[in-house]
């Protein structure tokens, strides 16, 4: 079976359904307390010969901001609408009061309403030649510029990058690349370490097969020999309003559903969540004791009913970045997951990705980019990685140096950590988050220790960047 690009990317758990991504916005309200801004920006961080801009949105909340002993909590924004990972990511509400800070949250290129051609900006690979980490780290470090040259009494307070997922991959390589602008980032989930055979490619399902056996027994033997059922076993069982009448559908509906049992194992939450769909606490258990059997899946998740169409509809943004520097190899060999036999081929995923796109992917670029394993001499980055995410084999889990730190939850789902607090929440968590908010007071301690022996300053470097506000 030839890779499938749709499961090569970390999409996070506060990311919008397909049919909401590909409307790029989320529909949802902005929280209360937050203000909406625009700023302009280059399309292009790093060629003169580009001077065309576009329209950056970012959220900001200064209700806590005090000038003398404040800082930035700075999120950046990953593949989605910035409203939906503001109203997803309680922590830095529930620490702003205690660092008396600004919280930023910002939107990554080329989604939600920040669209570099509008809404051309998907539709080839031309108009997509500028959605890049690189970029996305660049628009952060200027949009931080405007704020401390545009917010009185901010020039020379500390910023601490924060994000989870794909967007906590972001949050760990701007600090790696922008230490004079960022003192120290929260990198919640970010598997940095998923590509080029840096792990194990079969780490990932491997994890969610786990996460399924504590379940109880027989939960993963009922899933694994689901896959060898017929159509009209899967028609009838998840009573599809469409009959699987072909081979093509077969393929389809098996990929979603391996995708559905991800997302369950991604978001095992302790509280009812509601995410692509609405589910209950701890819904890895609920999938064993619900329905004895295949079927419970159909109790929780209600895209069984969709179309074949609609199960399969491409995220052109999300799979255009799988098919450039975002390469995570993956496998399953059947064996030690309860998943059918997909070996990582590089050569199919890379003709899949020309047929899609007309380009290749560089599953070396990331690594060569931001270091792979080699990051020792960077500083001030937490790793948070919860024991029940499958995003976790690719997560640094064991602290590097003193100031490259890794925290493990063991009852934790993807990015629990970033979420507000709740009396559900396990020790694990609570503990978690406040080891990850005494680095961040130590991160500060020291900056200003610095700051007093060095004297006020200007942050160096940023004058090389463009600013088009």
């Amino acid at each position: 079976m030839q890779p499938r690009i749709k499961e090569k990317f970390p999409v996070s758990v506060n990311s919008l359904s397909v049919e909401r991504l590909n409307s790029r916005r989320c529909g949802c309200s902005i929280a209360k307390g937050f203000q909406e801004n625009i700023g302009q920006l280059l399309i292009d961080h790093f060629g003169f010969a580009e001077d065309r801009t576009f329209k950056q949105r970012y959220l900001i909340a200064d209700q806590h901001w005090k000038k003398d002993t404040g800082s930035i909590l700075f999120y950046t924004g990953n593949e989605g609408d910035i409203a939906w990972f503001a109203n997803n990511t309680g922590f830095m509400w529930n620490v702003a009061e205690e660092f008396d800070a600004i919280l930023v949250f910002a939107e990554h290129r080329y989604y939600g309403d920040s669209l570099p051609f509008g809404n051309k900006s998907y539709t080839d690979a031309k108009h997509l030649n500028y959605l890049s980490s690189q970029q996305a780290l660049a628009d952060f470090a200027v949009l931080i510029q405007h704020l401390k040259n545009t917010i009185p009494g901010t020039e020379n307070t500390p910023v601490i990058a924060i994000g989870g997922s794909y967007g906590g991959m972001l949050a760990a390589w701007f600090r790696m690349k922008y230490p004079h602008i960022v003192i120290g980032a929260l990198a919640a989930s970010a598997p940095i370490w998923q590509f080029d055979s840096l792990v194990p490619c079969g780490s990932f399902y491997k994890i969610v097969t786990e996460d399924f056996k504590k379940s109880g027994a027989g939960c993963s033997e009922t899933i694994q020999n689901s896959w060898a059922k017929g159509l009209q076993w899967l028609s009838h069982t998840f009573r599809l309003c469409s009959p699987l009448k072909t081979k093509t559908d077969v393929i389809n509906f098996r990929e979603w559903l391996r995708g559905t049992w991800i997302y369950v194992a991604m978001v095992d939450y302790p509280y009812e969540a509601a995410f692509l769909q609405p589910l209950p606490a701890w819904p890895v258990k609920v999938t064993k004791s619900k329905v004895t059997g295949i079927r419970a899946l159909s109790s929780l998740v209600s895209h069984a009913t969709h179309d074949l169409i609609k199960l399969s509809a491409p995220v052109s943004f999300i799979f255009s970045k799988a098919c450039t520097e975002m390469v995570m190899p993956m496998c399953s060999d059947g064996i030690n997951d309860m998943f059918e036999p997909q070996k990582w081929d590089f050569h199919a995923y890379s003709e899949e990705c020309f047929k899609a796109w007309g380009v290749r992917p560089r599953p070396s670029w990331i690594p060569t980019f931001y270091g792979g394993k080699n990051i020792s001499a960077h500083s001030n980055i937490i790793f948070s990685n919860g024991g029940l995410d499958p995003w976790s084999g690719g997560g640094v889990t064991k602290n590097i140096t003193d100031t490259l730190v890794a925290i493990m939850i063991p009852e934790g789902a993807h990015h629990l950590d970033l979420r507000s607090n709740s009396p559900f929440d396990p020790t694990s968590v609570l503990q978690a988050r406040l080891l990850e908010v005494h680095y961040m007071k130590l991160w500060l301690q020291k900056h200003e220790r610095q700051r007093l022996s060095i004297g006020d300053h200007l942050l160096p470097g940023l004058s090389l960047l463009r600013l088009t506000f």
